[in-house]
């Protein structure tokens, strides 16, 4: 059995399955993305909810794995060489474990930089477009007199729609036939944009037919609607 106490995080989110995948997040947009990989993936593993309302995030527990306190975060007891491995940054624990299970990344040298390419736009672009935009439409930013923050990111956030769009058109998923790492990424922002976040109409979400499509499928996944929940907030 492996022994996580080296780990600080353990006194704080005590592992009752220390021989499992080990995760710490919240069901935000960033977070599922790694539920769901792992529910796509069907490796045992033990959620851990790390709590927004009472600053999880910022506890010296989870600094120590994390010292950027954001979710999600992974301590893998199996990590390369049979050593546990702590990861932070969901972009990078997808490729980790993609590449730990051969699954959800094409083999193909070219496909996989291409996957990994939309992998990183949605890091760069779309995750904090799309969050700047829900700060200025739902939260404090709403009460902000002048719009043109606002307009900024709406503006952003449709020209990457149309950039999906276009990707999408004559393909099942973002890669094609392969449902991918980056579907993965990119879907549960989508998702939040129209739902959560309740732009659908600032951004005319009604134009991007395509996204529209691939969202209504993606979400139908049973490991995606699963995933979508985990860790349960309490």
């Amino acid at each position: 059995m492996p022994d996580l106490s080296a780990f600080a995080i353990t006194r704080k989110w005590p592992a009752q399955h220390p021989d499992r995948l080990q995760l710490y997040s919240l069901p935000t947009p960033n977070g599922v993305k790694v539920s769901i990989a792992l529910e796509e993936l069907g490796l045992p593993y033990e959620p851990h909810l790390v709590s927004f309302d009472t600053n999880d995030q910022t506890s010296p527990e989870f600094l120590s794995l994390n010292p950027n306190n954001k979710i999600p975060a992974i301590l893998d007891p199996n990590g390369p060489g049979g050593q546990p491995l702590a990861l932070f940054e969901s972009g990078a624990i997808l490729l980790y474990l993609a590449d730990k299970t051969g699954q959800l990344i094409p083999k193909d040298p070219a496909a996989r930089y291409e996957t990994i390419q939309w992998v990183m736009w949605q890091m760069g672009g779309v995750g904090p477009m799309f969050g700047q935009l829900g700060f200025f439409h739902k939260f404090a930013g709403k009460d902000y007199e002048d719009k043109r923050p606002r307009d900024r990111y709406v503006a952003e956030s449709k020209r990457l729609l149309g950039v999906l769009n276009q990707r999408l058109a004559g393909r099942q998923w973002v890669m094609g036939d392969q449902y991918t790492i980056a579907d993965i990424a990119i879907w549960p922002w989508v998702r939040n944009l129209i739902g959560f976040y309740g732009a659908g109409d600032l951004v005319e979400f009604g134009q991007f037919t395509e996204v529209q499509r691939v969202l209504d499928v993606f979400v139908a996944r049973p490991a995606v609607a699963k995933g979508l929940n985990i860790p349960a907030r309490g």
